[in-house]
């Protein structure tokens, strides 16, 4: 029997029974930051530092050969998962971060010239601004930045209205981080296309959210990162398409990337080889590949309903408490960013700590958002395959508590 044949209660009380992380009384409500891991990913992750460890690519020994295979097997998980047309288009990183600044590094590094410009948006996380800027400083580029509207999405009006032809690059968050925004990414890349930018889409917090397939989207790259997956972290994903990434140089050397070495040069690796030198987080991408098989079982729709259902429920109770300030649209995906006016967000978190409610609290790497947004943080609740009502009523619970301790 399926997870989704299950009646829906008994389904949902089963994930999360799957969490040890999950200790009875402790509502954990920041899984955007990082989600907890079901136990057949932390059983994947024992066997593969365990019985099965070896290393991969280059042992003629059974169990290095077995390695290798479960490997690229995991590459192969991930392709599929995101919808690559082929596993080879698939480069394992240590994060989303690591692959937007391979994507700087290696392919705008040699595309950009003094004059060029990358368009990104207001709601970025700092991982999809820096790397960019440092890019842009070297090559004379310039950043424009698309504003957000009123129930801060990314405008792809105002987009569509200042691309141009010396736009190289659009870079943008498949999901908010803060606001759980979903962007129309199909459109994004159609006004990219239309100039001849190439767009980047950071997926972090989508893939544990919504369907991924990076051919409809009409992406040029996307980047993931596993312990946002209910993964193990130090490790991630960068998808490009398979003619971008076979003109990309390397960026970092050493062994397993190379075909031949000598004084005289150094001719490289296919991809995506060439982007993974040295000895790579074999058991990370085993855990990787564990953690995509436990969402599957779930199911990516049944959880974005799940998602959906809490977003509604803890938004329709947060808009009653007075001095309270909703952030993104309703509906958003997973995530609810607020703040009460006269409380700092990081007095709401310790209070709602004292009563067994794990909530992020800060500026969430996302400073330019709450420069738009008008405020210093953000409180953030955001949920997971294993949130369930409890978790929505033990933080209203302790906002209300909140209110009562500032008056």
């Amino acid at each position: 029997m399926t997870r989704a044949a299950i009646l829906p209660a008994t389904a949902q009380r089963a994930v999360r029974d799957d969490f040890p992380g999950l200790t009875p009384g402790w509502h954990y409500l920041d899984s955007a930051a990082t989600a907890q891991k079901p136990q057949a990913v932390i059983d994947a992750i024992a066997r593969g530092y365990g019985a099965d460890y070896a290393t991969v690519h280059r042992g003629v020994y059974q169990r290095s050969a077995d390695m290798t295979i479960a490997y690229e097997a995991a590459r192969r998980r991930v392709a599929g998962f995101i919808g690559a047309a082929h596993p080879d288009e698939v480069a394992f990183v240590r994060g989303a971060t690591e692959g937007i600044n391979l994507v700087a590094q290696s392919w705008a590094a040699e595309h950009l010239r003094a004059g060029d410009r990358i368009l990104l948006s207001q709601l970025e996380h700092h991982s999809n601004i820096v790397p960019w800027q440092m890019v842009a400083a070297k090559a004379g580029a310039a950043i424009d930045v698309a504003p957000l509207t009123a129930d801060h999405r990314i405008d792809l009006d105002a987009m569509a209205a200042m691309i141009t032809p010396q736009h190289k690059l659009v870079a943008l968050a498949h999901v908010s981080n803060v606001t759980g925004a979903v962007l129309d990414a199909r459109r994004a890349a159609d006004i990219a296309h239309g100039v001849g930018a190439k767009l980047l889409l950071d997926g972090c917090q989508a893939v544990p959210r919504i369907a991924v397939d990076v051919q409809a989207l009409g992406c040029d790259f996307y980047v993931l990162s596993a312990h946002k997956l209910y993964g193990p972290t130090g490790i991630g994903a960068l998808w490009a398409r398979a003619d971008l990434l076979a003109a990309m140089p390397p960026w970092q050397g050493g062994g397993a990337m190379i075909d031949r070495v000598s004084f005289a040069g150094t001719s490289y690796a296919p991809p995506p080889g060439r982007f993974e030198a040295g000895t790579p987080h074999i058991v990370g991408a085993v855990g990787f590949a564990a953690a995509i098989d436990y969402v599957e079982s779930i199911g990516l729709a049944r959880i974005h309903r799940i998602e959906t259902e809490l977003v509604g429920e803890t938004r329709a109770a947060l808009a009653r408490v007075n001095s309270l300030r909703l952030f993104g649209p309703a509906d958003a995906a997973g995530i609810v960013s607020f703040a009460i006016d006269g409380v700092h967000p990081h007095d709401i978190a310790t209070i709602l700590d004292e009563s067994g409610v794990a909530i992020r609290a800060g500026h969430h790497c996302a400073q330019p958002l709450m420069d738009a947004l008008g405020v210093g943080a953000t409180a953030r609740a955001s949920f997971g395959a294993y949130s369930d009502a409890s978790d929505v009523a033990a933080l209203i619970d302790g906002i209300n508590r909140v209110t009562r301790i500032f008056g």
